[in-house]
């Protein structure tokens, strides 16, 4: 590959992922908006408000749930064929699924089945979603040059920052029409509309080529026949070091964007929906800076200092960040939640974008990227939905509750930063993971190889005997 196709290649991954990241990041923070202020109402019995909400909010869950297994299926995919064509049948599936959602019918038309069928239609959401962002970290850390792995590979994040930007614009403005409207089928207007995204990313995946590090392995015949047994035998230290490392970051993100709304929304402090749905779209409007600037600053700094600092942020920020909230002022509600997304959670998902790839080798790195990814998002973001939503109605809005669970969620991010290695600056290539059931100590695989050359113009990793590759342990 010449230096012009590496460029242009390069552009086209970055734009492929980051439409891609802004899709999923578009359905997943505007359904769990609709979860905190519409759908209680419209899916399930109004008989009991309170349970409706917690029914909602399991719905929302069930979504991470189908995730785990989506990445299992993809990442091994991705892992055999390559990562082109897994992304597009993940955005196929993602988009469509949500797409779906906006025609359901309500409880008041269809009873029972609607909420059966908005369950089907996050199963589906999810299931694409599970391969879809760990698919675009892949690609991107992949892709980029080494010296700027990490503010190349958070450039795409940008789109989870847009998506999640272009949710709140959308849903402030759906808020301006009339009560009834909203609710009739106002509500379906920006599901319906995510079919512009899909058409928009199809278009753009059609055109990628493969990345350069899954290249080499069809070179060197080096594919994995079994990832799945590669990431159980040589891969699961990877996989619960990057599990510890976003719970802070995916469960923080999924508690300020929803969670959050649905607190200060409530009967209890009665805040205005529209007024506060500003957080997120501000915090969304900085993080689109500021993770780029975070993923820029782990290339100076490494990946596991600028990551500490975020979860340390997110552990000292929560008992007055939900003690802020519970004061009923709107204004300053605006900032706490703003805040939280584009400055605790950014500084974490900067530098996460490039170090979770690099925690794996290149045999299996899709199929574990996704499952660190997605198990956490089970983990942290899924029963954020469920467990926060119960801990609202059996505590009767108690912030210190919310609180905890937050700065817990942190402790266990910040202590996962002291069991990972420096992995800034990891040879793509290398088919042995950064992090290893038998080591005690720092990395000894990691080449810190600065060098802005394009992957495909280093020099091949030397093939390695099949034995080698699939011995457990080392």
């Amino acid at each position: 590959m010449s230096e012009a196709e590496y460029a242009a290649n390069l552009r086209r991954a970055t734009l492929s992922a980051s439409v891609g990241s802004a899709l999923e990041y578009f359905d997943f923070a505007m359904y769990g908006l609709m979860t905190a202020l519409v759908f209680d109402k419209l899916f399930f019995s109004a008989d009991n408000p309170a349970m409706a909400t917690v029914a909602a909010f399991g719905i929302y869950g069930v979504g991470f749930v189908a995730r785990p297994f989506g990445g299992l299926f993809f990442g091994t995919i991705g892992d055999r064929i390559g990562r082109r064509w897994v992304l597009v049948a993940t955005i196929l599936l993602m988009g469509g699924a949500s797409t779906l959602i906006g025609v359901l019918p309500t409880y008041e038309t269809a009873g029972i089945l609607a909420p059966i069928l908005l369950i089907v239609m996050r199963l589906a959401q999810g299931f694409g979603a599970g391969a879809e962002q760990a698919g675009a970290t892949v690609l991107m850390a992949e892709y980029a040059p080494v010296r700027r792995r990490g503010f190349f590979s958070a450039l795409p994040f940008i789109g989870i920052q847009a998506g999640t930007l272009l949710a709140g614009v959308v849903f402030f403005l759906l808020n301006l029409m009339p009560e009834d409207a909203f609710m009739a089928w106002g509500w379906r207007i920006p599901f319906l509309a995510s079919i512009l995204l899909i058409l928009i990313a199809l278009f753009i995946r059609a055109r990628l080529r493969e990345t350069p590090s899954f290249v080499q392995l069809e070179k060197q015949e080096q594919i994995a026949e079994r990832p799945l047994r590669e990431i159980f035998t040589r891969g699961r230290a990877g996989v619960v070091v990057g599990i510890g490392l976003r719970m802070a970051e995916n469960g923080g993100s999924y508690m300020f964007q929803s969670l959050a709304l649905a607190f200060v929304t409530s009967a209890a402090i009665g805040m205005d929906r529209g007024i506060v749905t500003w957080g997120v779209t501000i915090g969304s409007l900085i993080g689109v800076f500021s993770v780029p600037l975070c993923g820029a600053l782990s290339d100076r700094f490494g990946r596991v200092l600028v990551y500490r600092f975020g979860a340390v942020f997110m552990l000292a920020y929560a008992f007055p960040a939900w003690y802020l909230l519970s004061q009923g002022d709107e204004i300053v509600a605006v900032a706490v939640i703003a805040v939280g997304i584009g400055i605790a959670v950014a500084s974490m998902l900067g530098p996460q974008c490039a170090m979770l790839p690099e925690l794996f080798g290149n045999r299996h790195r899709y199929l574990g990227v996704a499952m660190a990814r997605e198990i956490s998002a089970v983990l942290a973001g899924g029963l954020v939905g469920v467990l926060g939503a119960a801990l609202l109605v059996w505590t009767d809005g108690n912030w210190i509750v919310l609180a905890i669970y937050m700065a817990t969620l942190a402790t266990m991010t910040t202590a996962a930063t002291f069991l990972v290695p420096e992995t800034r600056g990891r040879d793509l290539l290398r088919i042995e993971d950064a992090v290893r059931i038998a080591d005690t100590e720092k990395d000894t695989a990691t080449d810190l190889v600065f060098s802005d050359a394009a992957p495909a113009a280093r020099v091949a990793a030397p093939a390695v005997p099949e034995a080698a590759t699939t011995a457990p342990g080392r």
